[in-house]
This record gives C-alpha cells, sequence and structure tokens, in this order.
C-alpha cells in the first residue's frame, strides 16, 4: 500500500470513529486486497481441504465489522490488527461448529511460525482451537504480547509494522514477540496442543 492509500485509511477511519458509515464500506474497500491477504496467511496455515475459502473468510469478516458502531482502531496497522482478529474468530467459529465435541473428526491444525513459508517441515501443528484458548490465557497475562502474537501471526505484519500500529519500538515488539512465542509454545505442549 502507497504512502497515499495508508493516509487515506486513516482519514477514513477517524471519518467513521466520528460516525460516518460510509468511510467503513469505503475503508474496507479501500483495504480488501490486504484484507485477502491476510486471509490467504491465514488459510495457508489450515488443515488442508478446508471448507471455508479465503472470500469467504473477507466476506464474513467485513460483515462482522460493519455491524459494528466503532472501530478502537487509530491506524491502518492497528485496522488490519482488528481485521485478522475478526478473521481469526470467523475461523475459530468455523472450526466449533464443524467439530461440537471439539476433539472429534479432523481438527484444524496450524503452525506457530509467522511466516508459513519459513516453517520447518517437521514442524508440529497445533489445533486452532487450543491456540485460540493460549491466546486468551495470555491475553489476561499480558495483553501487549497477546497483540503483538496477533498481528505477526494472524495479520501477517512484520515487526517494523507491528511496532508501528501499537505505536512500540522495534526492539520492544522483537523482545515481547519472542516471549510470547516461547510462551505459546510452552501453553500448547503442556496442554496436549502440540501433535
Amino acid at each position: 500500500m502507497s504512502a497515499g492509500e495508508s493516509g487515506q485509511a486513516t482519514v477514513l477511519l477517524e471519518q467513521w470513529r466520528a460516525g460516518d458509515d460510509s468511510a467503513r464500506e469505503r475503508l474496507l474497500t479501500l483495504l480488501q486486497g490486504e484484507m485477502r491477504g491476510i486471509a490467504r496467511r491465514l488459510m495457508r496455515k489450515e488443515r488442508r481441504g478446508h471448507t471455508l475459502q479465503p472470500t469467504a473468510v473477507v466476506n464474513e469478516a467485513c460483515l462482522r465489522l460493519l455491524g459494528s458502531p466503532d472501530t478502537p482502531a487509530r491506524s491502518r496497522g492497528d485496522f488490519l490488527g482488528l481485521v485478522a482478529r475478526v478473521m481469526r474468530q470467523v475461523l475459530v467459529d468455523h472450526s466449533r461448529k464443524r467439530d461440537a465435541d471439539k476433539r472429534g473428526g479432523d481438527w484444524q491444525r496450524v503452525s506457530l511460525k509467522a511466516d508459513r513459508a519459513a516453517m520447518d517441515p517437521g514442524e508440529a501443528l497445533v489445533d486452532a482451537l487450543d491456540l485460540d484458548v493460549a491466546l486468551t490465557k495470555l491475553a489476561q497475562l499480558s495483553p501487549r504480547q497477546a497483540e503483538i502474537a496477533e498481528l505477526r501471526y494472524f495479520a501477517g505484519l512484520s515487526i517494523p509494522e507491528t511496532a508501528e500500529a501499537l505505536e512500540l519500538g522495534v526492539t520492544t515488539v522483537k523482545g515481547e514477540w519472542g516471549v510470547a512465542r516461547a510462551w505459546l509454545r510452552r501453553e500448547l505442549e503442556t496442554s496436549g496442543g502440540e501433535s
């Protein structure tokens, strides 16, 4: 996204917060390509044969965002983090509906790596529902680390983009991301979430 489009996104977010309903729709249209990219990254981390397609995840996320009267987002990166959280919830909700007993059938398995391409072939995958529970626990212990993990893992933001979205230093984000990732791995191993 160009600097002009990023600035336009910020203006539209301000208009949305001021109550301009049409600004929400214009913002979603402006960021549609980036939202599809987030959905594709999330779907690559899901099990093969998943019944949802990236377009369906984007559409459901847009419906949920359009149904929200306001947004806490302050910037493009912050909004994309919100989009990633909504998409994560769409996938978790879908998984819960499909696997009412959670452990029956074909679980959704995902990698803890932020970048699927960098994943080792032998890297263990975790159940999406287990990851959601672990992130919820992490948010209770350290909301900032949970937010960093969501932006890195689900939104696919780089360390500098995450730092900008959260208005933190790059070094702080690197350190917090390392701690959050290690905590999530430990939590998932002790809960039996690792395969």
